[in-house]
């Protein structure tokens, strides 16, 4: 019904940056919340960051500073920019969306992920 497709991941060197997408594509419907996860090898996922309809915006102690979360609401899509990275910060990132569905109500989306490695 609601997919979430995530972009953007890839390999850059310590001190880089790069940006996320991530589009939301389907049958008719309203986003609410979106936020992104991450998940780093032997870690459990954890939240980045979260931005509501409004623009209003929280983040991780880890990325406060350097990751801002943005979204464009015409375009059903969510977006990363992470600067300044740094090797713990090489995971799975994953795009998450409370979305209204109609005759279903509240469900929440997540993407499949995009990978991030920061090396030299």
């Amino acid at each position: 019904q609601v997919q979430l497709v995530e972009s953007g991941g890839g390999l850059v060197q310590p001190g880089g940056s790069l940006r996320l997408s991530c589009a939301a594509s389907g049958s008719t419907f309203s986003i609410n919340d979106m936020a992104w996860y991450r998940q780093a090898p032997g870690k459990e996922r954890e939240l980045v960051a979260t931005i509501t309809t409004g623009g209003t915006t929280n983040y991780a102690d880890s990325t406060k500073g350097r990751f801002t979360i943005s979204r464009d609401n015409a375009k059903n899509t969510v977006y990363l920019q992470m600067n300044s990275l740094k090797p713990e910060d090489t995971a799975v990132y994953y795009c998450n969306a409370e979305v209204i569905a109609p005759k279903i109500g509240v469900i929440v989306c997540w993407g499949k992920g995009t990978l991030v490695t920061v090396s030299s």
